[in-house]
């Protein structure tokens, strides 16, 4: 069963989303994972949950519940929250297919 990481972003600094960009792939990579679609928000349809605005978004593909675990609280990732935070702000969530 393979496990799908959904981030909603709001972009923040354009140049810190760059450095960001060009080096979290290879820490989903590191865990078994794939980054598998990425792209800008073009309309929202329904927002009864009343989610913060975002602007883009991202889907990775992990192997497992562990591995994406594992990669969300690696020290490979954490490394990169201070620049992750200057960039944008995130919401993240995993969902089983």
């Amino acid at each position: 069963m393979t496990v799908k990481v959904i981030g909603l972003i709001k972009l923040t600094d354009q140049s810190a989303f760059e450095q960001y960009r060009n080096q979290v792939g290879k820490t989903v990579e590191h865990y078994k994972g794939s980054i598998e679609y990425r792209g800008l928000l073009t309309e929202i349809f329904w927002n009864e949950l009343g989610c913060d605005a975002f602007s883009a978004f991202v889907e990775l593909h992990f192997l497992s519940k562990e591995d994406a675990h594992a990669w969300a609280h690696s020290t490979e990732y954490q490394s990169l929250l201070q620049i992750r935070g200057q960039a944008m702000k995130l919401t993240l969530f995993g969902v089983e297919n």
